[in-house]
């Protein structure tokens, strides 16, 4: 079992739900975040003066997927996320060691469903 992490631009959201649903997941959780990456932030200007932003918006989206998905998973997320902009974000893969279906007490792969 597998623990994706994606952390991607907002925008992009709804595209990578649909390609991860495409492939097979359709369990994701999807909480918006506050972030910054290599870019250090954004400058714009508001009436006349600049104003540095060091905090950008972002997705987060976390899955849980048994071994046989998770190539999809990742797959679907660049896919869906890459714009070939910088701050398109990154994906963490982590081993999971259990999973527990409160309702059932199912637990493992068959947990995660």
């Amino acid at each position: 079992m597998k623990y994706i992490i994606a952390v991607i631009k907002p925008e992009r959201v709804n595209e990578v739900l649909h390609l991860l649903e495409d492939a097979g997941v359709n369990l994701a959780t999807v909480t918006n975040v506050v972030g910054r990456g290599r870019q250090k932030g954004l400058s714009h200007q508001y009436r006349g003066l600049k104003a540095v932003s060091t905090l950008i918006n972002k997705a987060k989206l976390e899955i849980a997927v048994n071994d046989e998905y998770a190539d999809a998973a990742v797959e679907a997320i660049q896919k869906g996320a890459r714009t070939e902009e910088i701050g398109d974000g990154k994906i963490f893969i982590v081993d999971l060691q259990e999973c527990v279906r409160i309702r059932t007490g199912e637990v493992g792969a068959a947990a995660i469903g």
